[in-house]
């Protein structure tokens, strides 16, 4: 997003003069003693307000911000529409942006480059780590031929090449864990047996438990299995729920198991017309987000505070896994 140097000096007014005043010199002076950092090493070495660290490096022109990576659609129920981007403000701000000085280009693209060569590092990684997990439970099932019968499809951030290792809490045991998580989609066939569904349901399960407590690992797998009946009412994409089912149908790749099952998902999304519904969605994200940014840098902060501060923090999309 390109301010212009009007509306700069609006942005400045509206923080108070003197208070933006203050911050961009303690940005700048960092930025001299320092060079180019994230976001994230921004506000470790500052402790500001992160909301008011993102308003001035977006605001001044005497600070650079160069935003790295894809965005790409994520749903959320708090907003009219439901479409909205990933990354989020806030992330992308931390993990996915370089904050240099205009004086030295070469050293904001240096930065720049170690900072997307970690990115790949990271999901290149992790999308080992989920192949590898998967690979070695299909192993357990080939006595029956079970995977003739599954898809395993990855999805999330690392498909984006987007992953990241900021620790976060894992959500339904609030252990610490190393940044993105393995989104995993099952998909079985008409002929496997629901007791065969249930039992790779429950060799999962063991896995994403033994990643999680695991002290050199402490990665999550979110994942869910389901038929392809499922699937079939999932695509009516009437609700939140199937609507976020279907995206992330629509964004994964195969990670394992039956080509078959994974191209007749794929040519299900798109007879359905869900790729033209999706795609028409995330346009609208990319509007949304010049107005959420519009927002967040004129309004008053105060008013932000109270009303505003949710079109900058991430969203959960974690209701296919529940």
């Amino acid at each position: 997003m390109t301010i212009s140097f009007q509306k700069r000096k609006d942005i400045a007014m509206t923080m108070n003069a003197h208070s933006f005043y203050i911050m961009e010199q303690k940005i700048i002076r960092l930025l001299n003693r320092e060079g180019p950092l994230t976001g994230q090493e921004l506000l470790n070495a500052l402790h500001e307000n992160e909301f008011l660290l993102w308003r001035t490096c977006k605001a001044s022109n005497r600070i650079v911000v160069q935003t790295l990576g894809t965005r790409y659609l994520r749903l959320d129920r708090r907003i009219q529409g439901y479409a909205r981007l990933s990354p989020s403000i806030l992330r992308e701000f931390l993990t996915y942006s370089v904050i240099g000085l205009p004086d030295n280009p070469l050293s904001l693209n240096r930065k720049a480059d170690d900072v997307l060569q970690h990115i790949e590092t990271i999901s290149t990684s992790k999308s080992n780590l989920a192949y590898s997990v998967i690979s070695s439970l299909a192993d357990l099932f080939q006595e029956d031929a079970l995977m003739e019968h599954t898809c395993f499809i990855l999805a999330g951030d690392i498909v984006y090449n987007m992953a990241h290792d900021a620790p976060r809490p894992e959500r339904s045991t609030g252990k610490m864990v190393n940044g993105s998580d393995m989104d995993i989609i099952v998909i079985v066939d008409d002929e496997l047996p629901t007791t065969q569904m249930k039992r790779l349901d429950e060799a999962i399960y063991q896995e994403k438990y033994r990643l999680l407590i695991a002290p050199h690992l402490r990665e999550e797998i979110d994942y869910v299995v389901k038929d392809l009946k499922r699937v079939r009412d999932q695509v009516r994409f009437d609700t939140f729920k199937h609507m976020v089912a279907c995206k992330i149908l629509h964004e994964g790749t195969r990670l394992y198991g039956s080509e078959a099952i994974f191209h007749q998902i794929k040519t299900i999304l798109k007879e359905t017309g869900v790729d033209q519904k999706l795609s028409e969605m995330e346009a609208r994200s990319l509007v949304f987000r010049e107005k959420a940014e519009e927002t967040l840098l004129h309004e008053d902060p105060d008013l932000i505070k109270a009303g505003f501060l949710g079109l900058f923090f991430p969203s959960e999309e974690s209701e296919e896994f529940e």
